[in-house]
This record gives structure tokens, C-alpha cells and sequence, in this order.
């Protein structure tokens, strides 16, 4: 009897012994999930020489820098041009999936087109941080590991209108050159179906009217943010309304900069040039003195929070309390008006 019990104690002991040890090695069994060393960003522009999309690049590899240094992790960033096409991102999206990235980072081509690769993330069950290009909410609805990083764009705009608004109730003589009580004014547009263009068109507009200055339209353009395609259009006005444009309101800097071109193969004719983004180009034309003002948005931060949410995302932690979330998915970065400093 006593070499039974002392048998079924062994036994007892020996279960109780492989149980302690499944347990510290992981529950039923399955290993304990190494802490990740490494995260993979796959990182997909619409169009790589876009000077903002250039800007806020390289803010994102200095962060991911920091990073690495900051909490040993290494951050492997793959960066890929879309060059405009959106099949070709659809095709990186498909490459960067495949080669096991932990979260996607996308500048859309087409804002309203995402759905092919939302389908593509949620089934590989890959979270994905959109920017700069917003899909539209049904898209961005579609699923919780989804998120946007932009600007919002009627601040962009009501700050832009708020440059011309200050100077001209400051100096109404520095905006209305000819004195005939009317500022008329060129439009240069970004793309037609882009939220940011349509939304900066009517609120930077909106703005100068609310802020009481007596505005007239001469005409407008799209010049698709393209410096070169803002150029060419400028040339044309310059030769059709000449000695009429007082100011030039435009949807970005890089279309500014192209008026801004097409002025000095003119000779240099007096006009107010407004601008959005802030890019290094378009500060550095304000400080000149070839543009009135432009506005800002903290690339910095912009950078950051791409990254931040990124990493979150790739090691499973929770999003920090420093990223403010809009609906649990929007981030909008900080905006300033940046104009020529006083010396």
C-alpha cells in the first residue's frame, strides 16, 4: 500500500513538475513571444519629388534614427516612389506585405482608390498609417487599424487669408497697388481632386472676404502643386492681364515659387505671392522677400507622429497619450503663418 501511494505522489510530482514548466515556457504549451529587436516600416510616397512629401521624408529618417538610438530598436524603413501611379503603389503595398513588413505607411496616389489596398492590409492583418492624402471616411471606416496624418486644411487656409487680411487692414497701399479700392487676384489650384486643394480654394477666399478685403477675380488655374505647371500659367496671365494681378493665392509654395519664376523672366513685376507648406524653398523666398508669407505645418512633429504611431502599431503597445487622436485615427499637425522676419 505505501509503495503505491508513494508512486502515485511520484507521478503526481512529475505532472506537476512538466505543468511548471510548460507554464514558463509559454501557456499550452507555445513559446514566450520574444521582445522585438527590429520593426519593418514599408513606406510608400504618391510622387517622390513633391518638395513637402521630400521634406516631411526626411524628417521621418531622422526620427527613425533618434529612435534606434533612443530605445535600441532598429527601425528598417523601405521608402518607395510611386511615381504618380497608382497601381504602381498598389504593387508596393502587395511587395511590402510579402516581405513581412509590420505596418505600412502610405501617401496615397489617389486619395479615392485606397480601398484596394486597405483589402490588401486587412487580410494580411497589417495596420496602416495614411498621410498627407486623406481617404475618403468610408475607406478609413473600414477597419480600427487604420489611421491618417495631415493638416487640417481649412486652418491652412483661414491662416493664409489671415496673411493678406493683416497686411491690408496694416498697409491697404502694400496689397491694393493701383488704388482702385478692389485687390484682384490670381488662383493657383493643386490637384481638382484633391480634399486639401478644394478645401484651401474656398476657405483661404472665404477668409480675405470675412477679414473685409474688397477682393476680385481675375482668374484661376490648376497647376496640379507643380511648380513648372504654376509657371507656365503665370506667364500666360502675365501677358493677358498685365499691370492687373495684385496678389497671387496659392495652394502651395511649389506653385508659388513656379509664379515666382515666371515674375523674374518678366522682369520682376510688383506682386503679393501667398503660399502653404512652409517647404525649405518657399521659407527661404519669404525671407527674400519674393513671397509675402506662407504657412506651417511642424514637419517636426508631423515626422514624429507617423513614426510614434508606427512603432506602436509594429511592437503591439499602446499609442502614447502625447498623440492626440481625432475619432481614435486622425492626427493633425500644428500650423503656424510664417512670414519675412524684421530686422
Amino acid at each position: 500500500m505505501r509503495k503505491r501511494r508513494f508512486l502515485r505522489f511520484t507521478k503526481t510530482g512529475v505532472v506537476l513538475t512538466l505543468c511548471a514548466a510548460l507554464l514558463l515556457s509559454g501557456c499550452a504549451g507555445k513559446p514566450v513571444a520574444e521582445e522585438k529587436k527590429s520593426v519593418r516600416i514599408g513606406v510608400s510616397l504618391y510622387r517622390g519629388d513633391d518638395t513637402f512629401i521630400n521634406n516631411i521624408r526626411g524628417e521621418l529618417e531622422e526620427r527613425a534614427k533618434a529612435y534606434e538610438q533612443k530605445s535600441g530598436i532598429k527601425v528598417m524603413l523601405d521608402i518607395q516612389d510611386a511615381k504618380g501611379s497608382q497601381n504602381t503603389q498598389n504593387n508596393q503595398v502587395e511587395r511590402f506585405i510579402s516581405l513581412g513588413c509590420d505596418v505600412l505607411c502610405i501617401n496615397p496616389v489617389d486619395r479615392m482608390d485606397a480601398s484596394v489596398m486597405i483589402d490588401r492590409a486587412m487580410t494580411a492583418g497589417v495596420p496602416v498609417v495614411f498621410f498627407n492624402r486623406q481617404p475618403v471616411e468610408e475607406d478609413m471606416n473600414r477597419w480600427d487599424q487604420l489611421y491618417y496624418v495631415g493638416v487640417d486644411a481649412k486652418e491652412s487656409a483661414v491662416l493664409q487669408g489671415n496673411i493678406v487680411v493683416s497686411q491690408y487692414r496694416e498697409d491697404p497701399a502694400s496689397i491694393d497697388f493701383n488704388g482702385d479700392g478692389k485687390v484682384s487676384y490670381v488662383l493657383l489650384e493643386g490637384e481638382s481632386s484633391h480634399q486639401d486643394s478644394l478645401i484651401r480654394t474656398e476657405w483661404s477666399i472665404q477668409t480675405l472676404k470675412d477679414g473685409g478685403v474688397p477682393i476680385e477675380k481675375i482668374t484661376g488655374g490648376i497647376a496640379n502643386w507643380e511648380r513648372s505647371q504654376a509657371s507656365a500659367l503665370m506667364e500666360q496671365w502675365l501677358e493677358t492681364y498685365p499691370g492687373e494681378i495684385e496678389p497671387v493665392v496659392s495652394n502651395n509654395d511649389d506653385m508659388a515659387l513656379g509664379a515666382i519664376d515666371a515674375l523674374e523672366r518678366a522682369g520682376g513685376q510688383r506682386i503679393n505671392l501667398i503660399g502653404i507648406d512652409a517647404t525649405t524653398p518657399g521659407q527661404e523666398a519669404v525671407q527674400a522677400g519674393k513671397m509675402l508669407g506662407t504657412v506651417s505645418s511642424d514637419k517636426g512633429r508631423y515626422a514624429q507622429a507617423i513614426l510614434d504611431l508606427s512603432a506602436a502599431k509594429a511592437l503591439n503597445q499602446p499609442i502614447q497619450t502625447d498623440i492626440p487622436l481625432e475619432n481614435g485615427k486622425y492626427y493633425w499637425s500644428a500650423q503656424e503663418i510664417v512670414k519675412k522676419v524684421k530686422q
